[in-house]
């Protein structure tokens, strides 16, 4: 399913509307970090692993933005951590890019690899001197 194009839609393949709206409204409760209602949808049905049409997950949207308790949320509910939009970024890498503390250990309590995508968290760690991440990461 896309933010702009869902996979499944009206008639003759045409995109529904309210799809479409709705899937817009999912992916801004995650950027905005809105966790109680994003979760009331997940749990109602949608799908944790909801990707838009560059590919970035509800995870990569929020730690993006620096929601680490909707970051939770989403792992607890079945999101992978290490999904990797269609540029191979990763929301661990994102997290780092953004110095974004909390979501960090979110992810990485949540399971996420330090390696995976391109460039992985350790790689982005390392284009931005984050000897503390690195330390973190079990990297040099």
């Amino acid at each position: 399913m896309s933010e702009h194009e869902p996979t499944q839609g009206g008639s003759q393949g045409a995109p529904d509307e309210d799809v479409i709206e709705l899937a817009t409204k999912i992916f801004d409760l995650a950027r905005q970090g809105e966790t109680e209602t994003l979760t009331a949808y997940l749990d109602a049905g949608v799908p944790a692993n909801l990707t838009n049409d560059r590919g970035d997950t509800l995870v990569m949207l929020a730690a993006y933005h620096g929601h680490a308790a909707t970051v939770t949320a989403l792992l607890a509910r079945g999101a992978e951590a290490d999904r990797a939009n269609d540029r191979g970024q990763t929301p661990l890498a994102g997290a780092v890019f953004k110095g974004e503390g909390a979501v960090i250990r979110a992810l990485l309590a949540g399971g996420a690899d330090p390696t995976a995508g391109t460039p992985s968290a350790v790689d982005t760690a390392r284009m931005f001197a984050k000897a503390d991440l690195l330390e973190l990461f079990g990297a040099e």
